[in-house]
């Protein structure tokens, strides 16, 4: 009946870690209030400082506090764009290693974008597509600079998301574009690349304007699926 790999006793970390998040969640600290010192947690606690220093980092990993040198550690209020900054760096080292999971997420952004777009033209108002269009102006200002060429690329679908209404949205928009940024290739730096995008950008505020949520999905759709081929394509130079 209790076959199976023995039970595993566990790390003074997680124990301290575990109290820590106690404290956090019963409010017995506030978010912006300052955790005891590493010496007094040693003596609460009963543990040394290498125990007390993995729980902090763990914690800070989780985007519960924030370290600074020569300061205590301070308790932080849990957002999306702070969980999203904690784990970026574990998933790009994840799509690195391995090619299926970079297909999987840009299959997750298709249907995502997709989404977002239905949502747009439902619930758009004039101010939103008024600040659609003067972003893509700027993307269009910014052509053969790559950089913020970019930058207003993931601006532009940032806006899209946010016109749901719902926060969570547009910081997911952001952490998809920031994953797959690392992957794109420079094509779009090359004559006509950046103008099709553009022009693809109108084309979808349009589509949104129109009110017909099909008619925006469709317009996201022949967007993305045209630009996730740049993410199968030799960088220039490259074999």
């Amino acid at each position: 009946m209790f076959e199976g790999a023995p039970i595993q006793k566990r790390k003074l970390s997680e124990d301290v870690r575990q109290r820590l998040l106690e404290v956090i969640a019963e409010g017995e600290v506030q978010p912006g209030d300052a955790l005891p010192s590493e010496r007094e947690l040693m003596e609460s606690l009963g543990v040394g400082r290498p125990a007390i220093r993995e729980a902090m980092q763990a914690l800070q990993r989780s985007g519960l506090i924030e370290i600074r040198h020569g300061e205590r550690a301070r308790v932080v209020t849990p957002t999306m764009g702070r969980m999203i900054d904690q784990i970026s760096e574990s998933m790009k080292q994840m799509l690195v290693h391995s090619p299926a999971n970079l297909d999987h997420l840009k299959e997750a952004r298709l249907a995502f974008e997709l989404e977002m777009a239905r949502l747009a033209a439902k619930r758009h108002s004039p101010g939103d597509l008024e600040r659609l269009r003067r972003t893509v102006d700027e993307q269009e200002a910014a052509q053969g600079d790559i950089g913020r060429f970019k930058e207003f690329d993931g601006k532009f679908h940032r806006e899209i998301a946010a016109i749901s209404g719902n926060p969570i949205w547009p910081a997911l928009s952001e952490a998809l574009f920031r994953w797959l940024s690392d992957f794109y290739v420079n094509l779009v730096s090359v004559p006509g690349k950046e103008a099709l995008t553009v022009s693809e950008h109108r084309a979808i505020i349009e589509a949104i304007a129109s009110g017909d949520p099909a008619t925006a999905a469709d317009a996201m759709a022949h967007h993305l699926t045209r630009a996730s081929e740049l993410y199968r394509s030799p960088e220039p130079g490259k074999s």
